[in-house]
């Protein structure tokens, strides 16, 4: 099982992400700690969902870029190189 610290190393903390990015973000309550499942911005009142605008009411720890090709990411439709063996 993933401890709270190295769940929240693989997240910044110290800053806010730059304006209008989409971000996921790990967030902590009672029941522990858990990256929640749709992209979130942040704005001069707090964090918001990035689909519908509306706020994020629960505390968060940190934030980070969405992984590319993971679901979600705005590039995951995009053309991919695919390195073939020449021999088969």
């Amino acid at each position: 099982m993933v401890t709270r610290n190295l769940r929240i190393a693989d997240f910044i903390a110290t800053e806010h992400p730059a304006a209008g990015a989409f971000v996921e973000i790990l967030c902590e309550d009672h029941i522990g700690t858990y990256v929640l499942p749709f992209l979130c911005r942040f704005e001069r009142d707090g964090w918001r969902n990035a689909a519908t605008g509306e706020p994020i009411e629960i505390t968060v720890l940190g934030w980070r870029n969405r992984p590319a090709g993971s679901p979600g990411d705005r590039t995951a439709g995009a053309p991919r190189r695919v390195h073939q063996d020449p021999g088969k």
